[in-house]
């Protein structure tokens, strides 16, 4: 049975990723409407009364709009740290008590065939996480919504089959961005921010040199960012290194008003 992952989106506009293996199936994170999530289930063949749960990221509302409508529709179990679920609960619309699932940061649990490990990320939110999943000696994992690439969090990908990593600003784009004011510029800029391109690009050579192999670059910024500026850093730096992209790291796209690449991990 294949371990299957696949982001339904990622950027600043709403983050869902669907994971799948065995008779499991969850979503990290839903921050688009209810609808436009079940949509994206249905293109890849995935119907949301299946789903075994929601686990959360954060409380930020592009990481939670839709968890309140599907768990209510679905009577779907969210899963999030007891500050993230403090933090969410009202601006969620609430959820029905039997479907509150309260796990520690740091401490794995499981649902259904999956097992996941909720790892702590570097973030302007309660008690942010990223996950690693883990199903028949594979594994995949999310990692966005981080100012800086801690030594922890590298640790804790090492060698994972398939990862979502943020590549999110382009520093120069952001400085110049009229929209923006110097406030919020700060603190995307922040050591508990987002993660640039560049951070995001000397992240992924460290991860290479920990077996990771294949990677989807997202959580983009649609005002301070472009595909192209994404995957330029990130080729440009790993070439400079001697890796050869495509060939010994395969390197995509996440994006932020679709769905991604799906991969089946055997």
């Amino acid at each position: 049975m294949n371990l299957t992952f696949c982001p339904l989106f990622s950027g600043s506009s709403g983050n869902c990723v669907f994971v799948g293996a065995g008779r499991t199936g969850i979503l990290i994170d839903a921050g688009m409407p209810g609808r436009a999530i079940e949509q994206a289930l249905g293109t890849i063949g995935v119907l949301p009364e299946t789903l075994s749960g929601i686990v959360v990221t954060h409380e930020h509302s592009d990481h939670i709009k839709g968890v309140g409508i599907l768990s209510r529709k679905y009577r779907l179990p969210v899963y999030a740290n007891a500050r993230t679920m403090d933090g969410m609960v009202r601006k969620i619309g609430g959820i029905e008590p039997a479907t509150v699932r309260i796990f520690e940061t740091g401490q794995d649990f499981y649902i259904g065939d999956l097992a996941l490990f909720p790892f702590s990320i570097p973030h302007d939110a309660a008690d942010p996480v990223g996950y690693r999943i883990y199903y028949g000696g594979r594994s995949v994992a999310a990692a966005t919504d981080m100012g800086h690439m801690r030594k922890s969090v590298l640790q804790t990908l090492s060698g994972v089959d398939v990862l979502l990593l943020e590549s999110n600003y382009d520093p120069e784009l952001l400085r110049q961005n009229p929209r923006y004011s110097a406030y919020l510029k700060q603190r995307i800029l922040s050591d508990h921010g987002h993660l640039s391109n560049q951070a995001s690009a000397e992240a992924l050579l460290s991860l290479y040199e920990t077996g990771v192999r294949r990677v989807l670059l997202g959580h983009m910024s649609a005002e301070n960012n472009t595909p192209e500026l994404v995957m330029d850093t990130a080729v440009n730096r790993l070439s400079k290194a001697g890796v050869a992209v495509q060939d010994e790291m395969l390197l995509g796209l996440a994006w932020r008003d679709r769905v991604s690449r799906k991969f089946e991990i055997e």
